[in-house]
């Protein structure tokens, strides 16, 4: 018999006791849970190191915990993104992308529900669904399926759509930009103020406030905040320099986590 490993994330420890014990009564399932995004982590490098990867993750979407060493992204008008069980998914996507994850849901959302999807999670489950469902899902994201409420299937899809929209047009704006103008970008990204552009570009701070404004003038934005959020949907990444938050694992969960914001 093919076993199936699953891995419970969830910080509420009697909801992932139970739902652990109740997988584990299936023949076919051998279950764990762990408690945080660091935990779940660990859990994935061990088993793999040990030769007994994971298969599924089930993720608890309000996940208090962020994976160590993820910045938490802060936009105006919303929650960051990046401080939930979605940041954790994307961080997975990355390091194990062999294991599937499903995110387990208080209520649908369907904004979120894209988030997920688009972080790499194949699945979005209510909580309170039946055993037989959460089996299902299980099973049917190992076949490569994807699997969503009916009811957030039309949601899901528009903000997908709009996600792609908002992304072109970011895209247009973003290569109306010198090749400077570009690099400047770029270290705004990776969170450099004038000065350090300044250091890291060898122009003087003058210039660089210039090349700032240029951007923002472009762009059609009237703050760095917004500036920056632009460009992540673009897909512009940040100035490759050592030590800067934005570069590797934690940079590519930021990114992915905040395509919809």
């Amino acid at each position: 018999m093919v076993r199936i490993r699953v891995l419970v994330v969830d910080d509420h420890r009697i909801f992932a006791e139970s739902l652990a014990a109740a997988l584990a009564a299936e023949p076919d399932v051998d279950v764990s849970a762990a408690g945080s995004g660091p935990a779940a982590l660990r859990c994935l490098e061990r088993a793999a190191a040990e030769g007994r990867r994971f298969d599924v993750l089930l993720v608890d979407s309000d996940l208090a915990a962020v994976p160590a060493g993820v910045p938490v992204q802060r936009e105006s008008g919303s929650a960051p993104p990046a401080a939930d069980g979605i940041a954790l998914v994307a961080g997975v996507r990355v390091s194990h992308p062999e294991v599937r994850t499903v995110v387990l849901a208080e209520r649908d959302d369907a904004r979120r529900a894209a988030l997920a999807l688009q972080a790499g999670a194949s699945g979005w489950v209510a909580k309170d669904c039946s055993l037989s469902r959460l089996l299902a899902v299980i099973r049917g994201v190992l076949r490569e399926e994807t699997h969503l409420p009916p009811a957030l299937l039309t949601g899901v899809l528009r903000e997908l759509t709009a996600a792609r929209k908002h992304r072109t047009d970011s895209e247009r704006l973003v290569e109306s930009l010198t090749p400077r103008e570009h690099e400047v970008l770029r270290c705004m990204v990776a969170g450099l103020g004038r000065k350090d552009v300044a250091a890291r570009l060898f122009l003087s701070p003058h210039t660089v406030r210039t090349h700032m404004q240029n951007v923002l003038g472009k762009l059609g934005v009237h703050s760095t905040l917004a500036a920056v959020a632009l460009a992540r949907r673009a897909g512009v990444r940040p100035a490759d320099l050592p030590g800067l938050p934005g570069q590797g694992l934690a940079g590519d969960v930021v990114e992915r986590s905040g395509q919809l914001a």
